[in-house]
């Protein structure tokens, strides 16, 4: 197969997304629903439909590129031959989902010889959806400088689902609460960074994700002008990953990282 360009792997993942969020929602039973497995922790909850849409959403993307790879959070993956592989999320919010909190998303991302360069996101309930491709600009509006700094700014974030790292972020969140406006905590990474892309919180830090959990959302926020960042092994700050992941609109990034640092995340 022929390499594709950033846009065609972006109009994919537009199409199987879409089509993936409307199946999560058609497939959704009224009330609570049930808890299939767990993963890293007792609380951290699979359900059948997250599997399901999974195996959705790889037969989908197989079916237009074979030769892909496919990488998902819930595992059984698809090794190809292609430069391409993909990153699915098949419900970004597990937890959000279970309750019926209606912010839950489908994340799909595409990566080149290991680089995302396509990213899409679509929140199940409402519909609204986030895409871009790599240097390509983002299709949603972009966050606004934020006057007063970080004093002034609406963060969010999230926790990890196993109880010791839990109770080491939420120390790091209490330091930061009295310096910053307040914490949203919305229970899905991918919207997080989108909603710091369309403007709706000024910046974002969590630790613990997985590639699936940051690809799409990290290019959208990225495309969309917000700076996106993590740590080194070192300690320097370098590429966001599992170890951390902080984004800011440009006007505070600088000041919001060194916090970030300050706080012991």
């Amino acid at each position: 197969m022929s390499e594709p360009s950033p846009a065609d792997l972006l109009a994919l993942a537009r199409r199987v997304g879409t089509a993936a969020a409307e199946n999560v929602a058609r497939l959704r039973p009224a009330g609570r629903v049930d808890v299939a497995d767990t993963k890293s922790s007792a609380t951290d909850a699979v359900t059948a439909i997250d599997r399901e849409s999974e195996d959705f959403i790889r037969a989908r993307l197989l079916q237009e590129r074979p030769e892909d790879t496919v990488i998902g959070e819930e595992g059984d993956d698809h090794v190809g031959t292609s430069s391409v592989s993909w990153l699915v999320d098949p419900i970004d919010g597990t937890v959000n989902f279970i309750y019926g909190i209606p912010a839950y998303a489908v994340s799909i991302a595409a990566s080149i010889d290991d680089e995302i360069v396509a990213g899409f996101v679509v929140n199940v309930v409402s519909g609204e959806s986030w895409g871009a491709h790599l240097d390509g600009g983002l299709v949603a509006q972009s966050g606004a400088p934020v006057p007063g700094g970080v004093a002034h700014s609406l963060v969010a974030t999230g926790f990890n689902y196993v109880a010791e790292v839990r109770a080491r972020q939420g120390l790091a969140v209490a330091r930061m609460l009295p310096q910053i406006r307040d914490i949203r905590r919305f229970g899905s990474a991918a919207l997080d960074l989108c909603n710091l892309a369309s403007g709706r919180v000024d910046a974002y830090v969590e630790q613990g994700l997985k590639p699936w959990d940051l690809a799409a959302g990290v290019l959208i926020a990225r495309e969309a002008g917000m700076v996106v960042a993590g740590l080194e092994p070192d300690g320097s700050i370098g590429q966001p990953g599992e170890r951390l992941v902080m984004a800011a609109h440009p006007s505070i990034a600088e000041e919001f990282f060194d916090l970030v640092l300050a706080c012991g995340f």
